[in-house]
């Protein structure tokens, strides 16, 4: 057969390329929440640091009053500790520039995927042509064989590009987290001194918190989120405007 030999010698290297979220593609779309899980990790750090500070220096904290409605606890010297919660898993959900990150993140997975498809189809169909292949005629055989070398070629076309742009993808999403976060922190902060002065402002997760419990009148979340959005709608309107 014609072009047989060149066409046996085809082997794509399946390379697993490590996602900007950390995950292995595996022929599957990468469900992963980035975004949330980095944000609830710093604010995790920042609140264990900061709650292990105030009790060594101030001792003992009681138990805050029932129906006090965000009202902290009190410490032993008579001063009074205020504290609140985020759950950052609504936080994610819902800010709506989380939101568009993480789509950004997941069309990178779909690509991988999408190409790891193609290749797995390539050599299904390849190995189906070196069983049957004897069984067509010699123009069927060089058509065959010709449809093949392109699809291969189109391949490693592709494999080439995505490889030569993955890493400038995963520091552009890691430079656009990294500044998601930071202005997360900024907005809590800006907004803690304009509004109540919580003392503590703890992060709370379904998978992983240091809060065991809290009182709703205590959780902050929706007027943190609300912020947000409503912040982050303003400069997108303001960049189309420009």
């Amino acid at each position: 057969m014609e072009e047989n030999n060149n066409i046996e010698n085809i082997e794509i290297v399946k390379q697993e390329t490590e996602q900007p979220c950390g995950c292995k593609t595996e022929h599957k779309k990468c469900k992963c929440h980035l975004a949330s899980a980095i944000i609830l990790a710093l604010l995790c750090i920042a609140v264990v640091a900061l709650y292990v500070l105030h009790f060594v220096g101030n001792g003992s904290c009681k138990a805050p009053t029932k129906g006090t409605n965000s009202q902290a606890a009190v410490v032993e010297d008579g001063a009074q500790l205020r504290i609140a919660y985020i759950n950052t898993d609504t936080l994610m959900e819902g800010y709506e520039y989380a939101r568009e990150l993480q789509k950004k993140i997941e069309q990178v997975s779909a690509q991988q995927a999408s190409l790891a498809q193609q290749e797995e189809q390539f050599q299904t169909d390849y190995q189906n042509y070196l069983q049957t292949g004897d069984k067509l005629t010699l123009s069927q055989q060089q058509e065959k064989e010709k449809e093949l070398k392109d699809r291969y070629e189109k391949l490693m076309r592709l494999e080439k590009q995505y490889a030569d742009l993955l890493p400038q993808k995963q520091k552009s999403l890691q430079d656009e987290l990294d500044k998601m976060t930071k202005a997360v922190y900024n907005f809590i902060a800006d907004y803690n001194s304009k509004h109540d002065n919580y003392n503590l402002i703890l992060a709370k997760s379904y998978s992983n918190t240091p809060v065991l419990y809290g009182d709703e009148g205590m959780d902050i979340t929706q007027e943190i989120l609300k912020g947000l959005n409503e912040e982050y709608a303003q400069v997108k309107k303001n960049k189309t405007t420009k």
